[in-house]
């Protein structure tokens, strides 16, 4: 006897054509990863645009993009007790420690990663509320940078598309 119900089949989900990836931690496992899935994105022929906000803002600010450190206090994926992250010199070993790690796996830098996404037509844009607290000019900020945008042009510009947040 044959079922003459066929079985369900799932929804196939349009593909992804733009993703708005907003940028907040100025920290090295909080930075990298948006680069990358921009990076990947770009890769795919996926529209993608950056928004850097808060301590991301540290990612495109021409005196601090070369000093990100991992944040050691306070980080579960470390696995570390929140005491040891306080130790003198823990951040800057743990950093160094990433950083090599990040060499074997032939990344660049997280100033060379964001002009070579750049080079790729990803957007990259500042948040103007971040730049006003911070007490940040437009030439403290790398070339590369597109605009500094308010919130809601980002949403504008976001529209559309999925917003990942790191």
């Amino acid at each position: 006897m044959t079922d003459s119900h066929p079985l369900p089949t799932a929804p196939v989900a349009a593909p992804i054509e733009k993703v708005s990836i907003i940028v907040s931690k100025g920290s090295l496992e909080g930075i990298y990863p948006a680069l990358i899935m921009a990076n990947g994105a770009r890769n795919e022929g996926i529209e993608a645009n950056l928004f850097f906000t808060f301590f991301g803002m540290d990612a495109v600010h021409k005196e601090r993009h070369d000093h990100i450190k991992v944040a050691t206090v306070g980080n579960p994926g470390l696995h570390l007790p929140t005491l040891a992250g306080v130790i003198p010199g823990a951040s800057a070993l743990m950093t160094k420690y990433m950083e090599r790690q990040i060499e074997k796996l032939d990344f660049p830098g997280i100033a060379e990663f964001v002009e070579m996404i750049h080079d790729t037509g990803a957007g990259l844009y500042a948040c103007l509320a971040s730049v006003e607290l911070f007490g940040m000019e437009r030439d403290d900020l790398i070339d590369e940078l597109d605009d500094i945008i308010t919130v809601g042009e980002f949403y504008d510009m976001a529209a559309g598309g999925q917003i990942i947040f790191t």
